[in-house]
C-alpha cells in the first residue's frame, strides 16, 4: 500500500496499518508532520517550528512494515497501478491513499498571493513571522508620516484562521512587544479583520461569532464584515471603494483541494474535490482512495464535509480499521460515519470559543480557552513536543513573551511577498505534493 501525505489522514492511516501484514509506503514533500492547527502560533513568533512539527520517520519509527519516502508524486497511473515521483522513481501499488490537503483559495486572484501571503507550510509562517516583525523594526526608523501604514495589518477572512491570526497579532503588538521600541509604541498598531460574509466564525453558532467580536474588541481589533475585497497589492487592501494602506496583509480567506481529481483522470466534485464512495474509495478507479480535504464526502445533508482536521484524522482512522478487517477476514470496507468532536477558536488570553455542536454543550471565555490548550497538548504527537508547548505557553502566560522572535530573512517587505509563494502548490502544472495544510484552523480532536 503506498499513503501520498503525512498530514491527519495519512498519519492517521500509517499508524492504524502499522504492525500489520501490509507492506506501507508513505510518501511526502517533507520529513515532518505538521501540527497545523498552532502554525499560527508560529507565525506570530509565540512558538517556534519544531513545537508544531515532528520528524515523521521517527512518529513510525516502531512500525518496521512501515518504509517512508521524501519526495513529490507528478503522475498515477491507474491502469498499470504506479505512482512516478519527482525524481523518476516509479512506485507501484494494490492500494493507494490519496490524502494530499489543500491549498490557499484565492478565488481568481493569484496574484494577491505576494501582497497577502498565505499560512499554508512553516516557510510560510517563518516569512510572515519577519514581515510582521520587520513593520515594527521599519517603523521604529521611519518618518512619521510613513509608521501608520507599517502598523497596520490586516487579516482578511473571517473563519478560525482568521481570528486567531488577528488575535495573536494584536497580543503581540499590545503586550509581547509594548515595551521593545523607543520611537514608536507597538500598541497603538491598527490591526483589521476583513470578512467578506455577514459576521465572522460563519461554523459557529451565532452567540460564539458574537462573543469572539466582543473579544476582538477588546484587543482593540477592527471587524469589518459584509465587504468584499476589490483588490489586494502591496500599498493596502481596496475594500467599498475605499483603499486601507498596509504593510502587512495576511490571507485566511479560503482553500482548496489539491489538484488530485486532475492526476488520478476524474472528474472533480464541486470546490475540486475528488468525489468518493461513502467508503472513501474513489469511483471508476479500483484500488484508489481519497481522504482528508481532496475527498468530497458528503455528510448525511447532501453537504461536503468540512475540510477540518478532526474529519482527516477521523477518515484515517476508519480505512485503517477497515483495512485490518479486510485482510484478516475478507469482509466488505463498511462506510465512513464521521463523529463531530467539536469546533474552537482562540482569540486571546483568556478568549475562546468550543462549539460541539448542535443540541450539545456551546463554551466560551476561560473554559474554553482552557480546553482548547488541554486538547492541542494532548494531540501533539510526541512527548517532547508537549512539554515544551506547555513550558513555553507557561512563560508566555506568566510573562506576556515570546521567545521565537527572529527575523529570519531581514529583506524588504516588497521582495518578501514574492518568497513567501514560492511553493510547488502555487505552479501550474503542479506535482501532486502533500499539502501541509487539513485544517481550517481547528483541532484535529
Amino acid at each position: 500500500m503506498v499513503i501520498v501525505g503525512a498530514g491527519f489522514a495519512g498519519l492517521a492511516l500509517a499508524q492504524g496499518l502499522g504492525g500489520t501484514a501490509a507492506r506501507v509506503t508513505v510518501v511526502d514533500r517533507n520529513n515532518y508532520h505538521l501540527f497545523v492547527p498552532l502554525l499560527y502560533q508560529v507565525a506570530t513568533a509565540a512558538l517556534s517550528p519544531a513545537d508544531v512539527a515532528a520528524p515523521i520517520r521517527s512518529v513510525l519509527a516502531r512500525y518496521r512494515n512501515i518504509e517512508v519516502i521524501l519526495g513529490a508524486v507528478t503522475r498515477v497511473d491507474t491502469s498499470a497501478r504506479t505512482i512516478q515521483l519527482h525524481s523518476g522513481e516509479r512506485l507501484g501499488y494494490d492500494v493507494l491513499a490519496l490524502a494530499t490537503g489543500s491549498t490557499a483559495n484565492y478565488f481568481g486572484h493569484a496574484d494577491w498571493s505576494r501582497a497577502a501571503p498565505s499560512l499554508k507550510s512553516i516557510a510560510d509562517a517563518r516569512a510572515i513571522r519577519t514581515r510582521v516583525l520587520s513593520a515594527f523594526e521599519r517603523a521604529e526608523r521611519a518618518a512619521p508620516g510613513a509608521r501608520d501604514a507599517l502598523l497596520t495589518f490586516i487579516v482578511v477572512g473571517g473563519g478560525p484562521t482568521g481570528v486567531e491570526l488577528a488575535g495573536s497579532v494584536a497580543e503581540l503588538a499590545r503586550h509581547t512587544l509594548a515595551r521593545d521600541f523607543r520611537h514608536v509604541r507597538p500598541g497603538s498598531a491598527r490591526v483589521v479583520l476583513v470578512e467578506a460574509g455577514p459576521r465572522i466564525l460563519a461554523a459557529f453558532p451565532d452567540e460564539l461569532a458574537d462573543y469572539a467580536v466582543r473579544a476582538l474588541g477588546r484587543l482593540r481589533v477592527e471587524v469589518i464584515t459584509g465587504v468584499p475585497v476589490a483588490h489586494i497589492d502591496s500599498t493596502g487592501v481596496w475594500i467599498d471603494g475605499n483603499l486601507l494602506r498596509a504593510a502587512t496583509v495576511l490571507w485566511g480567506a479560503g482553500v482548496s483541494p489539491t489538484p488530485a481529481a486532475a492526476m488520478l483522470g476524474v472528474g472533480p466534485a464541486r470546490g475540486g474535490g475528488v468525489p468518493v464512495r461513502p467508503d472513501l474509495s474513489v469511483a471508476d478507479v479500483p484500488g484508489v482512495f481519497a481522504l482528508g480535504d481532496i475527498a468530497h464526502f458528503p455528510d448525511a445533508s447532501g453537504k461536503p464535509l468540512p475540510g477540518l482536521a478532526q474529519v482527516a484524522q477521523q477518515q484515517g482512522e476508519h480505512l485503517a480499521r477497515a483495512l485490518r478487517k479486510a485482510m484478516r477476514h475478507g469482509t466488505p470496507l463498511p462506510p465512513f460515519q464521521f463523529k463531530n468532536r467539536g469546533n474552537a477558536a482562540i482569540i486571546g488570553r483568556h478568549a475562546a470559543v468550543f462549539d460541539f455542536g448542535p443540541g450539545r454543550p456551546r463554551l466560551r471565555g476561560l473554559p474554553a480557552w482552557l480546553l482548547w490548550a488541554l486538547v492541542h497538548v494532548l494531540l501533539l504527537v510526541d512527548f517532547d513536543q508537549r512539554a515544551r508547548v506547555s513550558l513555553q505557553w507557561l512563560s508566555r502566560y506568566l510573562t506576556y513573551r515570546r521567545g521565537a522572535r527572529i527575523i529570519s530573512d531581514p529583506e524588504p517587505a516588497t521582495t518578501q511577498g514574492a518568497k513567501m509563494t514560492e511553493s510547488p502548490n502555487e505552479q501550474d502544472p503542479a506535482p501532486l505534493e502533500p499539502a501541509e495544510r487539513s485544517t481550517t484552523g481547528n483541532p484535529p480532536f
